[in-house]
């Protein structure tokens, strides 16, 4: 019974308490360090709770890929995210924002204004991550992540960092156009920071009415699946708004399976996953929507 309700609670533990610890160092002048600090410190606590709680046993075996996915990480958070969102796009929020805040509600409780950026945001998210799965010149970068054997928190980052860039120039100038402040671009960058670290951990958990809100490890499980009817579907990266909107929402009762990846061929170093996209070669068969193999119906 203990380990049921730890189990239910852990999820919405983890992340309530991420968010609470990072709002207390931007209150006292700290943000950044702190947002380090704590995403670092939950990084180190899934990897213990992926030991003592794992969800697949075998996904804790070595894949050869730590290093990769080190890279890969480090790249799209150093480079694209770090350079192109802390800077750019908050420099941008402050200098394009129209005078009086435009059309977005300042009125609203900070609560409020961010939940109503996640939505925004999240529209432009789940839209670049549908279309790289539909369309073979994007789906040759976003491979690089399905093409893991695993799913642990380690991999969260492994992002071939076109297909991170397509993500934010798909989803940040809805928050510019709308007028977002520069708190609701950070808060938005960390909660996504937060869940997606989540959604990759290899921890038993459960997740109930959840899973009709959140991006959960639960439905992500069934997005890596190689069961196209399966994997092309919970294309949500914090919300599942969109997908339950656009009919894109998928859950059975069965387990999410345990064997993961692509058909199609990625090389096991990082330059070399680097430069796959860019091979000439033809269009992977069998790994998005406009495949014949999905000509049958949805499970």
């Amino acid at each position: 019974m203990t380990r049921v309700i730890i189990s239910c609670l852990l999820w919405p533990l983890l992340l309530v308490t991420s968010i609470g610890l990072t709002q207390l160092g931007m209150a006292s002048g700290h943000g950044v360090l702190t947002f380090n600090a704590v995403y670092l410190s939950l990084a180190v606590t899934l990897f213990f709770l992926e030991r003592a709680l794992p969800h697949e046993g075998s996904w804790l075996r070595n894949d050869g890929q730590m290093l990769p996915d080190l890279s890969h990480t480090l790249l799209n958070k150093g480079l694209v995210q770090v350079l192109v969102v802390t800077a750019t796009t908050m420099g941008a929020a402050e200098a394009l924002a129209p005078e009086g805040g435009g059309l977005w509600p300042t009125s609203w409780p900070a609560a409020a204004q961010i939940l109503l950026g996640l939505v925004l945001a999240e529209f432009g998210l789940y839209w670049a991550h549908r279309l790289s799965h539909e369309y073979p010149f994007l789906w040759r970068f976003h491979a690089v992540h399905h093409s893991v054997k695993r799913l642990w928190f380690f991999n969260t980052g492994r992002f071939h960092f076109v297909d991170t860039a397509v993500s934010i120039l798909l989803s940040q100038p809805l928050l510019f156009l709308a007028g977002a402040p520069k708190e609701v671009f950070i808060w938005v960058s960390g909660i996504t920071a937060f869940i997606g670290i989540l959604t990759h951990c290899n921890i038993e958990m459960r997740f109930g009415f959840l899973n009709y809100f959140f991006n959960t490890p639960r439905l992500h499980r069934w997005h890596h699946s190689m069961d196209l009817r399966e994997g092309n579907k919970n294309y949500g990266e914090n919300l599942m708004l969109w997908d339950l909107l656009f009919g894109t929402y998928f859950d059975a009762r069965r387990r999410p399976p345990a064997e993961i990846g692509i058909k199609d061929y990625m090389p096991e170093s990082f330059a070399g996953q680097l430069i796959q996209p860019f091979s000439p070669r033809e269009a992977p068969v069998g790994t998005n929507p406009l495949s014949k193999e999905l000509s049958t119906p949805d499970v």
